[in-house]
């Protein structure tokens, strides 16, 4: 007997070939859709080989759209074979039921999208259940990894509750998109249609999709809300530094009502009014009052899954999600990095015990061969299982993106862009294995007696580097102008060396004008930043460590939303900034859905749906009680959408909007609607 093992693309049956000892692997099957030795079988998917059937395949009469067939709950699913891979299909399928294979590898992707695609598959081909399956589940695609995975392989049977989880986001994804996308389309494409002076339009809308869409509306209409609100600071100038006022405790403003926050005042006069106290009993001089020294620590960050990657990469190389994916994907496939698409931060304590065969294999990589070669004869890896760095109960199925420490070989074949992110991702992993940096921070307060007893308080912070540690590897901080994040030493050692009571005199007292700032909009990394947590846009990295939740969408799916939102031109990507926005046809969906199926547009409901799927993968909710929620919700709503009489609400609310976007070009708004399905008016 054979066996018979089954990859997700044919790049990634090559390396098990390979893996197998395979002569010839790379151009071996190619023609014939599959790999033969004397005792084993290498074949291949293309991606999805099969998908959900429309509608129509249930009942011709559901290929025209109409309120009275909605909402569309089918009892049991339609799968049908894709046609432009039903060679492959037929390949695999006469494969997997050959009487001479007796164990089924299934290689596809180790995460719920790639169990959805070999389980379709088995479905379709009838695969009988008496062939022993096993799960091959890996991290890499080195030798190793793979001969691990292959030896290890549990019974598919063990991935059934995972099986599960893909195949209800797939039908709830599918549920959505069907019922609301018609029940909209049916009940405002004529409203839209007329209001933009459009020949169709289809009001598509999604799960995911129209939720990301709602948090970048939002944003923009908060952006455009935003009235600045100038505040006034008062400095002094120390003579080689500045202090700031604040309204603490003992000050004549504490808790005043002019203040804007405790650092500033709402109107000029009443900056000028501070001054003139303090200027009342010349020389103007201050009282230090405190001189606080301490040691800050800070530590390497966490590692990169890929949301943080993707939000790093769009920072720093202003490249989309879908193109950091693209690039990754190709690492991992040419053995450079891990598996990419994993939302873990942390290593799991299994491979922390192997860890050093990924930093010695770095020695290999020039520009960071020497740390790897410190790290490793210091030895300080082996004592990393105890670290934050490694956590199994924040891993679901895959630890953290890092270096294999393999592959240089094929480093030189990939883009120079696909080279500095590998750098990232190796500069990360080692900075792990170093110490934290430290900074001395001195932070001087300084007070004035005024009239009445009232003291006004000065403050002024200076912090300097002194032990780099794993910002050698990482790079040093700057501030947003690119200046190092530093007080030169010789001012912390004038500051350190003030003592308390020492009187110092003021150059000058001066108001500096401030503006409060409108929000900032979404870029394509930190709408990803976003996405995955639920919403909010956590930038500090170090919070974002210690938030756990779940996110809206999959690492493996978000960029694709994004993709699909500027396809359907909802919304427009700027290629240079990465800066997102929404277009007029993007907000008129928004107000369509808002006064509709308002719970579309909820970060928080969207999570929830995905964090119970994350529970049927887990084994904690049942299938049938998703099933059932998930039905139910869907009827209600389209139930809902089907009562409503609103489109002149709609008219009024595209009207408020219109003003924003009068200088562009409605006759340039293009939609998806020239497929657009025959519609009962």
């Amino acid at each position: 007997m054979k066996n018979l093992y089954i990859a997700e693309k044919p790049s990634v049956a090559r390396e098990f070939a390979k893996a197998l000892g395979v002569k010839g692997a790379d151009s071996a099957g190619g023609k014939d859709g599959f790999i033969e030795t004397a005792d084993s079988i290498i074949t291949w998917c293309v991606g999805h080989l099969v998908t959900m059937s429309y509608p129509d395949a249930y009942d011709e009469n559901l290929k025209r759209w109409s309120m009275a067939t909605i909402p569309f709950i089918p009892t049991e699913y339609k799968y049908e074979i894709i046609g432009t891979a039903s060679r492959q299909f037929q390949v695999v399928k006469k494969l997997l039921t050959r009487d001479d294979v007796g164990c089924i590898y299934v290689c596809t992707d180790s995460g719920r999208e790639g169990e959805y695609i070999y389980r379709l598959v088995d479905r379709m081909a009838a695969v009988p259940a008496t062939k022993e399956k096993r799960r091959v589940w890996i991290d890499s695609q080195t030798e190793e990894e793979i001969l691990r995975g292959i030896k290890e392989a549990k019974p598919l049977s063990e991935y059934d509750n995972l099986s599960d989880s893909a195949f209800l986001r797939a039908q709830e994804d599918y549920l959505m998109g069907i019922n609301f996308s018609r029940a909209l389309t049916l009940k405002y494409s004529q409203t839209v249609k007329n209001y933009l002076k459009l020949d169709k339009c289809v009001i598509a809308v999604g799960r995911v999709m129209t939720c990301v869409l709602g948090m970048i509306v939002k944003r923009e209409r908060e952006i455009r809300a935003f009235v600045p609100t100038p505040f006034y600071r008062v400095l002094a100038d120390m003579d080689g530094f500045e202090a700031e006022w604040k309204a603490v405790e003992r000050s004549s403003y504490f808790e005043s009502p002019l203040l804007y926050k405790e650092n500033g005042f709402k109107k000029r006069e009443s900056a000028e009014q501070l001054i003139s106290q303090l200027s009342s009993n010349p020389p103007i001089e201050f009282m230090v009052e405190k001189v606080d020294k301490k040691t800050e620590k800070k530590a390497p960050p966490m590692l990169y899954n890929l949301a943080e990657l993707q939000n790093e990469c769009s920072r720093l190389f202003k490249i989309s999600p879908s193109d950091t994916l693209a690039i990754v994907q190709e690492l991992y496939e040419k053995k450079l990095v891990t598996y990419p698409r994993t939302d873990a931060r942390v290593l799991s304590t299994a491979v922390a015990k192997e860890i050093g065969k990924n930093i010695g294999g770095l020695r290999n990589y020039g520009p960071l061969s020497s740390f790897a070669e410190n790290i490793m004869n210091q030895g300080g890896y082996k004592g990393i299982a105890k670290s934050k760095y490694v956590n199994d109960k924040q891993i679901t199925d895959h630890y953290a993106i890092i270096p294999t420490g393999q592959g240089f070989g094929n480093l030189r074949s990939v883009s120079e862009t696909a080279q500095k992110v590998y750098d990232i991702i190796a500069r990360r992993f080692l900075s792990i294995f170093y110490p934290a940096a430290e900074y001395e921070k001195i932070g001087l307060t300084l007070t004035r007696p005024i009239d009445d007893g009232f003291v006004e308080s000065f403050f002024a912070n200076f912090k300097c580097l002194k032990k780099t540690g794993y910002l050698q590897i990482a790079g040093m901080p700057t501030d947003k102008k690119g200046e190092e994040d530093k007080s030169s030493p010789q001012m912390m050692e004038q500051m350190a060396n003030l003592k308390k009571g020492q009187v110092l005199p003021a150059i000058s007292l001066t108001i500096k004008e401030g503006e409060t700032s409108a929000p900032k909009r979404y870029s394509s990394g930190t709408l990803i930043l976003a996405m995955e947590n639920a919403g909010q846009l956590i930038e500090d990295e170090e919070l974002r460590s210690q938030i756990k939740g779940s996110g809206i969408g999959t690492s493996a799916t978000r960029d694709s939303i994004i993709t699909k939102l500027v396809t359907n031109n909802y919304i427009a990507l700027n290629k240079k900034t990465q800066i997102v926005t929404p277009t007029f046809l993007g907000e008129i969906i928004y107000d369509v859905v808002y006064y509709s199926i308002n719970n579309l547009l909820r970060a928080e409901m969207t999570a929830s749906w995905e964090k119970g799927l994350s529970g049927v993968a887990e084994g904690t909710i049942s299938k049938d009680e998703y099933t059932s929620k998930m039905n139910q919700y869907v009827i209600a709503n389209t139930e809902l959408v089907k009562r409503l009489d609103n489109q002149y609400k709609i008219t009024y609310i595209f009207d408020q909007t219109k003003p924003f976007y009068d200088k562009a070009k409605t006759s340039k708004i293009k939609t998806k609607a020239a497929n657009e399905p025959e519609t009962e008016t």
